[in-house]
């Protein structure tokens, strides 16, 4: 079956139709690296992760460009526009580059704990400032911009009297309403300068103090967030591409301002397909400052976070994230991840035992095509064959993961010899290692480290015997010590019922 997308454009399931066959072009916008990755950041990132894989597995070249924000992103809401990065700077006594390092290090760092793929191009927003000083001047020369002050401005209501005669208003993605949208926007800073409210800055002048700066045809200054996305999409991936993905949030403004800047200047809507990554809440509640629940990568992996009970492996959370589908919303709590914690271990061990089950000829591809010889055969066949048409169905990675698990029970029952050898036939135990090592370890992404395997092991064993006779001897600040002491490593000691322990990363 062929691939079906959702389109956010269109708000319905679509076809997958590259615009060159076997050639695919993807742009999903990257963070601001005026801070830290947090949990949020994590979402989109691993599903575009996905999405690139899957897109590569059909037999598809894909560039995926994934951009870097080092400039601008200034707030146009609530205050006077500012720069994040220059503020950040500012506050951290570094200078701006440095502090983008920093941030980008930490994000690179965070995507490679996540087993996420490197993008193919990875622009930034300050290497490609001539590219959007370019497209400004394209969208005032054709009268969809003016300047005020040394900032240039987009004339929102002249593009849409304009572009909906050409099937382009503005907010055909977001479906939100421009007359609307002029009447409930709130009166913010700098509004004098716009003609209406509803206009968003393309360039911003920079004043005095102001440390990151170009020159301009309009003075000194630095870029609109939204121009440096239609800029940098244009110049890898054309005027038209396939895909463009990123999270809710950014679907208004973000994307629809994309949309009319690449549709003055290019012509058409840049992207074909629109996808977007629903939210994650954390207890039921939008991460936010204000609720003090803003968890970032690092403290995630560490458990260095109040709302934390401990540290949770990059593993769980890529996990946790593909239990449920893309579109819908993730609700992140301790228990939770303790539960998908659990999950992917059982899903491992399975996948392990799976690989030492006695075959014949396991080097060679077996194809689906297989006749079911036993019962369980067919039952197999058709829970292995299902995970295509789940991710051929907008990319169900919770659907997979579904099905992966309704497998464990028979693949341990066959490791423990509690179902016969000859149960399962020879040719369908192949096939499920092979589709579950395409699934699991290539496009869902996921993988096991036991961090030193069997040597970690042997140590642990002996620091919990050290433990258990600390405890016989009522010694119990030696007992305390090797449970804390592993717990800020992320190893975590769980004594059971019965008086054993068993351990965790």
């Amino acid at each position: 079956m062929s691939l079906v997308i959702y389109n956010s454009l269109t708000r319905k399931k679509e076809t997958f139709v590259p615009l060159t066959q076997g050639y695919v072009g993807l742009y999903v916008c990257g963070p601001t690296v005026s801070g830290e990755s947090h949990l949020g950041h994590a979402r989109p990132y691993v599903t575009f992760d996905v999405v690139y894989r899957y897109l590569t597995h059909l037999g598809n070249k894909v560039r995926y460009v994934r951009n870097i924000t080092d400039a601008g992103h200034f707030e146009e809401e609530g205050r006077e526009a500012e720069d994040k990065i220059s503020k950040k700077a500012t506050l951290e006594k570094l200078e701006p580059m440095e502090l983008v390092q920093k941030y980008t290090n930490l994000f690179h760092w965070a995507m490679l704990q996540m087993n996420n793929v490197e993008p193919s191009i990875e622009p930034t927003a300050t290497g490609h400032i001539v590219e959007q000083i370019n497209m400004i001047e394209t969208i005032i020369k054709d009268g969809y911009a003016y300047v005020v002050n040394g900032s240039v401005y987009f004339d929102v209501e002249k593009y849409h009297a304009d572009f909906s005669k050409k099937g382009l208003p503005y907010g055909i993605l977001s479906g939100r309403v421009l007359e609307d949208m002029l009447e409930t926007t709130r009166e913010l800073d700098n509004q004098e300068e716009k003609r209406n409210r509803a206009d968003f800055a393309l360039w911003k002048n920079a004043p005095p103090e102001h440390i990151m700066r170009w020159k301009s045809p309009w003075g000194e200054g630095f870029p609109g967030w939204h121009i440096e996305c239609s800029a940098m999409s244009t110049k890898y991936l054309g005027d038209e591409f396939d895909i463009h993905g990123g999270g809710m949030d950014l679907q208004f403004p973000h994307h629809e301002c994309e949309i009319a800047q690449s549709a003055v200047c290019n012509h058409k809507s840049p992207a074909r397909y629109w996808m977007h990554n629903n939210m994650i809440t954390i207890n039921g509640r939008k991460m936010g400052k204000s609720y003090n629940n803003v968890i970032k990568l690092s403290e995630l992996f560490s458990g260095n976070h109040p709302i934390l009970e401990q540290a949770y492996h990059p593993m769980t959370i890529r996990f946790f994230i593909l239990q449920t589908h893309y579109r819908s919303t993730l609700d992140f709590s301790n228990e939770a991840l303790q539960a998908s914690e659990k999950g992917l271990k059982r899903l491992w061990e399975a996948y392990e035992n799976l690989g030492k089950l006695p075959v014949t000829n396991n080097q060679q591809p077996v194809t689906s095509n297989l006749k079911p010889v036993t019962e369980l055969d067919e039952t197999v066949l058709k829970l292995l064959n299902e995970l295509d048409e789940f991710m051929n169905d907008d990319f169900s990675t919770a659907k997979v993961l579904a099905n992966i698990f309704e497998l464990v029970p028979t693949i341990n029952a066959l490791k423990n010899k509690q179902l016969a050898a000859d149960a399962l036939s020879n040719d369908v135990i192949v096939f499920m290692q092979q589709k579950l090592k395409l699934f699991i370890e290539d496009i869902l992404g996921l993988k096991f480290e036991n961090s030193g395997g069997e040597h970690l092991d042997g140590v642990l064993q002996l620091l919990i015997n050290i433990r258990k006779e600390a405890k016989t001897k009522k010694d119990f600040v030696t007992s305390d010590k090797i449970r804390n002491e592993l717990s800020a490593m992320g190893i975590q000691l769980k004594d059971e019922k019965d008086g054993s322990v068993s351990w965790s990363i």
